[in-house]
């Protein structure tokens, strides 16, 4: 799928196509998570990082290649700890990623406003991580009670966020 193509979608259009769906392949996030970055619609293929108030892993994935995915941290839903800053947010941008996704919180609001990928977090938060190199990446992960696994494509717009087990088809 090219990237033109990725856009070419509403979240809502999704929800209404897919609002039947019992199979559990087709998710929508909870609407709890606010926009910190430049770019507010977004999709792409998901890598998983689970971490709790250690950033050593996020800052690992968005200093890889990035090549259209999206990064979906799950912080725990902890409030004590930012998990990305405007460093890792420019990180993000310079290398690729369509977007990271975060169940905690972001740092440095104002330059996170500037990067030009899509940030979605709960809270911002002034306190930086420990680094302590703990974590996991490339598991199934919870957001928000949502299951979400490493392949699963998340789309993302203004109305929200939804999780498809497979792309989009034309």
């Amino acid at each position: 799928m090219t990237q033109t193509a990725s856009l070419s979608f509403a979240t809502c259009d999704l929800c209404d196509a897919h609002k039947n769906d019992t199979t559990g392949q087709f998710q929508v996030l909870p609407p709890v998570f606010r926009d910190f970055g430049a770019v507010r619609k977004f999709s792409g293929p998901v890598v998983t990082v689970k971490c709790f108030e250690d950033n050593s892993l996020v800052k690992a994935a968005v200093d890889s290649p990035g090549e259209g995915r999206i990064l979906v941290v799950d912080g725990g839903a902890s409030l004590r700890r930012a998990l990305l800053g405007g460093n890792l947010g420019a990180a993000a941008a310079r290398n690729g990623w369509a977007g990271v996704v975060i169940d905690g919180c972001v740092r440095d609001v104002a330059e996170l406003a500037q990067c030009s990928t899509g940030i979605r977090a709960l809270a911002a938060m002034p306190l930086p991580t420990e680094k302590r190199q703990e974590g996991q990446r490339d598991i199934a992960v919870q957001l928000q009670g949502v299951w979400v696994r490493p392949g699963d494509w998340l789309y993302a717009d203004e109305d929200g966020m939804v999780l498809m087990a497979p792309p989009l088809t034309a």
